[in-house]
């Protein structure tokens, strides 16, 4: 189970913390791919951003997921 997170007092719910850093990476690196233009090996760049995010965010996730469970 993800466990939420507390800010300021405010619960939140750990995906959306997960998707924010996600979000945060994805246009990150995305900028990182256009200096180094690597677009042009990509036909559909669209589809290229959501499975960068996509990605990401599934390996939050998966890492968040663990932080909560005892080994």
């Amino acid at each position: 189970m993800i466990p939420d997170l507390c800010i300021s007092g405010v619960f939140v719910p750990g995906l959306l913390g997960g998707a924010f850093i996600a979000l945060v990476t994805t246009v990150a690196l995305l900028r990182l791919l256009t200096a180094l233009g690597a677009w042009r090996v990509f036909s559909i760049r669209p589809l290229v951003e959501l499975a960068v995010f996509t990605i990401l965010f599934s390996l939050l996730a998966q890492g968040l997921s663990t932080i909560g469970s005892l080994p």
